[in-house]
């Protein structure tokens, strides 16, 4: 009987009860639990393994550059950005909030890595997350464009609760590209969050989007709420460079 309920929870997908259930059936009998606490137990597994898998897709999915975690960041005086910082952003409320992070530094200074952590801090609480270098932003467009998926692209975009846009303003933005990165700030306005990466300093923005209209309509959807860390200090690639 207790190798059909197992059989039967693994057919059932119940993947978590199934290995909780086969664990409890290796311990000798006068250790089992209550049906009560043998209840609590599997349904506990389930949720747990049901967590973990979500979150391991939710990575997946990511696309994230990096497999950088919060306690990877190096936080000190000479970077610009404390732990303070940090653990404020360690949780879900500016992302239940809408609000945005405007990462900006010198190149090598660490902005993708810790966009990529917080990306990964995201996953673990259970929102879908979504990273772009611009770049590979721009050939999406021109992609679902030309099969005819721009519509169904865009909407996944908006059910992703945070957004990364990496190596913002390396590049001249075309026309196509300005509109379309409007809607999906417009989609996600004080709804969910977006995460950009810049060398430019955020004043330096408004200058190169080199449209009035655009530039004001894109800015009034980012900065206000926004959270903005100003890295500072050495490469890290050369410093790794370096170690090595």
């Amino acid at each position: 009987m207790k190798n059909a309920t197992l059989d039967l929870l693994k057919q059932m997908k119940l993947n978590g009860m199934a290995s909780a259930y086969e664990g409890i059936l290796s311990l000798p009998v006068n250790k089992h639990p209550g049906p009560h606490e043998l209840m609590a137990n599997l349904t506990d597994a389930e949720l747990q393994n049901r967590a973990q898998r979500k979150m391991d897709l939710y990575i997946r999915m990511s696309k994230l550059r990096y497999r950088s975690t919060l306690t990877d960041i190096d936080c000190s005086a000479e970077r610009n950005f404390t732990k303070e910082q940090l653990s404020l952003l360690a949780n879900d409320g500016y992302i239940q909030r809408g609000e945005n992070i405007l990462i900006t530094g010198a190149t090598g200074c660490g902005k993708s890595y810790l966009s990529c952590a917080l990306g990964h801090q995201a996953c673990v609480l259970g929102y879908r997350t979504l990273y772009f270098n611009m770049n590979i932003f721009t050939e999406q467009i021109t992609l679902a464009k030309t099969d005819g998926t721009l519509i169904k692209w865009l909407t996944r975009i908006k059910k992703s609760k945070l957004v990364i846009f990496d190596d913002f303003g390396l590049q001249p933005m075309t026309q196509t590209v300005k509109l379309i990165f409007l809607q999906i700030l417009e989609d996600r306005y004080e709804s969910a969050a977006t995460l950009i990466c810049s060398q430019l300093p955020v004043d330096k923005w408004y200058e190169y989007f080199n449209e009035p209209t655009l530039a004001d309509a894109i800015l009034d959807r980012i900065v206000p709420k926004s959270h903005r860390i100003e890295l500072k200090g050495k490469s890290l690639r050369k410093r790794a460079q370096h170690l090595s």
